[in-house]
């Protein structure tokens, strides 16, 4: 299965992640997809996500950290499920020799998304 980040805000305000994979061979209704490519060494500090979205990391390694100091990892392959369009958000920085090569995939609010939970 495919490793998966949900990073979502929590009752509390704050960016929050949860970890889990994607279950395989569901379709799910998708609003616009589009590609985005950061150098080595790149970091963005806080911010909220700006669409409910799938990031699909190509290349790049990334730590990602929530205001409450939560941090996580996500490598080639893996799923980040972007739905902190509001909150404390969080940030993210680079932490190999490679580019960031992504695709954001964004879908509707209320549109039923792909997550499994760890433990499910």
């Amino acid at each position: 299965m495919i490793k998966t980040f949900k990073l979502y805000t929590g009752a509390d305000g704050h960016s929050h992640v949860q970890t889990g994979t994607v279950a395989e061979g569901l379709f799910n209704q998708a609003s616009s997809i589009r590609f985005q490519e950061s150098p080595p060494h790149s970091f963005f500090d806080w911010h909220n996500a700006p669409a409910e979205q799938y990031v699909i990391t190509l290349s790049g390694t990334l730590e990602f950290e929530t205001r409450p100091g939560e941090t996580f990892i996500v490598r080639p392959g893996e799923i980040l499920i972007a739905l902190d369009t509001t909150g404390t958000a969080h940030k993210w920085k680079l932490v190999d020799d490679q580019p960031w090569r992504r695709a954001y995939v964004a879908f509707d609010a209320g549109h039923e998304i792909n997550f499994v939970p760890d433990g499910v």
